[in-house]
């Protein structure tokens, strides 16, 4: 069974690797995205995902030690997504620092569902 910490990371993958396709999209057309249909709607999901994903990895590292994983890596997940959702619909955003942001962001993701399972 999967616990509701591996269900939210896995949403924030996928969150991620959408902002990321997205970003593409955007760079390729060189059209930004519209604000209220398309940013704002994206980036208050990716906010509420990730704020609950927050929450429930602090109340799990009160009992549980990941390798990996700890406290300022969690604090920069939580950042970075915010970054990311929103600077995902303008191709104006530097191409080396948003990528960096994704695979950084993904790493740490990927690396908690291996502790996980």
């Amino acid at each position: 069974m999967m616990s509701r910490l591996q269900e939210l990371t896995e949403q924030l993958i996928e969150i991620v690797t959408r902002a990321n396709s997205r970003y593409h999209l955007a760079r390729e057309k060189q059209e930004k995205g519209d604000f209220y249909a398309e940013v704002k709607p994206f980036a208050d999901q990716a906010r509420l995902r990730s704020r609950e994903w927050e929450k429930e990895l602090t109340a799990c590292l009160q009992t549980r030690r990941f390798r990996h994983i700890h406290y300022p890596q969690m604090k920069a997940v939580v950042e970075n997504i915010e970054l990311i959702s929103v600077q995902a619909f303008f191709p104006e955003t530097s191409f080396k620092r948003f990528r960096n942001y994704v695979e950084s962001t993904l790493f740490v993701l990927h690396q908690l569902i291996k502790e996980l399972t």
